[in-house]
């Protein structure tokens, strides 16, 4: 079953379209679904598909060629090219007479084995896309060779592509279609508990509760999603270990480098460095109070909901589930599970605001939307908004998000409206995101008010 991705397939059909010589770059994170969308975009069309593995150069060569000469005469064959610059090139010819898709996943498995493999690109590229049909797809895991070895400016096939494509998780509406047997509310904590990484979303069953679903996969040593964490990070990775550790001092509570710092028990430099390459991964997030620049205030998330759970909850349980304990361990996580999911509210409802605004529904057209801490002077105390939005130097938006079974009284709504005094717009907007609803107060005020709007998780979820 092959579910979303309808803006990369639409690009994709747009540019086989043109009949001429395309080349597309996709890479993205593993498991991310890079290779379901080329099997989908190329199911009827003349394409040859290959995959790298990571062995030599002479390895590759014959699964390339076999994959050619297949495509070529309908049958398996053990004949070989004896170069890639001629297995290329023969492709190349062939793509003069006829439209030819050649997608080639993994490449950097191909590339590392056989380093002349981009120059060879190059050179048939400038040579053949004049009269070539061919339409070229290099497909890559590895995020940083990708970028640095085939998009980068010093790269050799730099300039040679047409269109390049970053594959990243679902979003929140596109991983409901995943669960059409979960309540509204179970498909909010399975999208924070597995983030939107469609191999994690095949793990989960939707006709078991989510406790069932949680035993099953984080608590159960067999599961495929047990130690697919760690074993992600040693596939991108030289020091996992030291890895690990920053990730679970960010999911524990350290936010800021010092505390990361001090927790790891590593230099500040050294954990800048880590943190880094992870904010690179699409791990870890790096954040600063919207609108602000100062590197000082930056505090680090973990970005990926499943290592954001994972991190959170199953090192420090590792003992009793590798005793099978997975009911004593669950009890265990249970009672934290409502303020782990006040940030993945946030996110749900950031991506709420981003569809009204694309939707022309938004009253403050904004071009980026965060969260904003800093001292409230009056107060004399630290204070947050969950999300703040400008239009320009006179509109903003401000919002409050709140996962509680309690409905939001007019407290919150009369903070929320406060705290935007700290900010000199002179049009403000104002938005309450309830799990359960508003008071009859709230909705009043709210009323009263006229630039407030008050929107409960069931009507975010409707809308999927």
């Amino acid at each position: 079953m092959f579910i979303g991705r309808e803006r990369e397939l639409e690009t994709l059909n747009r540019l086989y379209s043109s009949n001429k010589f395309e080349f597309i770059v996709i890479y993205g994170r593993r498991r991310v679904g890079k290779t379901a969308l080329i099997n989908q975009f190329i199911k009827d069309r003349n394409a040859i598909y290959f995959m790298g593995v990571e062995s030599n150069a002479k390895q590759n060569l014959e699964n390339f060629s076999r994959s050619i000469l297949e495509y070529r005469t309908g049958v398996e064959t053990e004949s070989s090219f004896f170069s890639f610059q001629a297995a290329l090139e023969y492709v190349f010819r062939l793509s003069e007479k006829e439209r030819l898709i050649l997608a080639i996943d993994e490449y950097p498995y191909v590339a590392r084995s056989s380093k002349s493999l981009a120059s060879t690109l190059q050179l048939l590229i400038d040579k053949y896309k004049d009269n070539s049909k061919l339409m070229l797809i290099l497909c890559g895991s590895s995020m940083s060779y990708m970028e640095d070895h085939v998009l980068a400016y010093k790269a050799p096939l730099y300039g040679r592509r047409t269109a390049q494509m970053k594959i990243v998780p679902f979003d929140f509406e596109e991983t409901c279609r995943y669960f059409r047997n979960f309540s509204d509310e179970d498909k909010a904590l399975l999208y924070g508990i597995v983030g939107g990484t469609p191999q994690y979303l095949l793990q989960i069953n939707d006709r078991l509760s989510v406790e069932d679903n949680i035993k099953n996969t984080f608590l159960n040593p067999a599961s495929a999603l047990f130690e697919e964490p760690e074993n992600l990070l040693k596939q991108e990775v030289r020091e996992p270990a030291l890895y690990n550790a920053v990730i679970t001092a960010i999911a524990t509570g350290s936010t800021r480098m010092s505390e990361i710092s001090g927790k790891v028990g590593e230099d500040t430099n050294v954990c800048t460095a880590y943190v880094k390459n992870l904010i690179a991964l699409g791990i870890i997030r790096k954040e600063t109070p919207y609108g602000e620049q100062a590197s000082r205030k930056a505090i680090y998330s973990i970005e990926d909901n499943l290592f954001r759970f994972w991190y959170r909850f199953v090192p420090e349980n590792t003992s009793i589930i590798a005793r099978g304990a997975a009911d004593l361990a669950y009890r265990r996580i249970e009672p934290f599970l409502p303020d782990y999911m006040g940030r993945v509210f946030e996110e749900i409802c950031r991506q709420y605001l981003w569809k009204l605004l694309l939707a022309g529904k938004c009253p403050v057209e904004f071009s980026s939307l965060g969260r904003w801490w800093g001292n409230d002077p009056a107060e004399r105390s630290q204070a947050e908004i969950d999300i703040l939005a400008e239009q320009d130097k006179t509109t903003a938006l401000f919002g409050e998000c709140k996962w509680t079974n309690e409905k939001i009284g007019l407290s919150v709504l009369e903070t929320l409206v406060k705290r935007s005094g700290l900010f000199p717009y002179q049009k403000k907007h104002f938005y309450l995101f309830a799990k359960s609803g508003f008071t009859k107060g709230c909705v009043d005020r709210a009323k009263e008010m006229g630039n407030v709007a008050l929107v409960s998780y069931r009507e975010i979820v409707s809308r999927v």
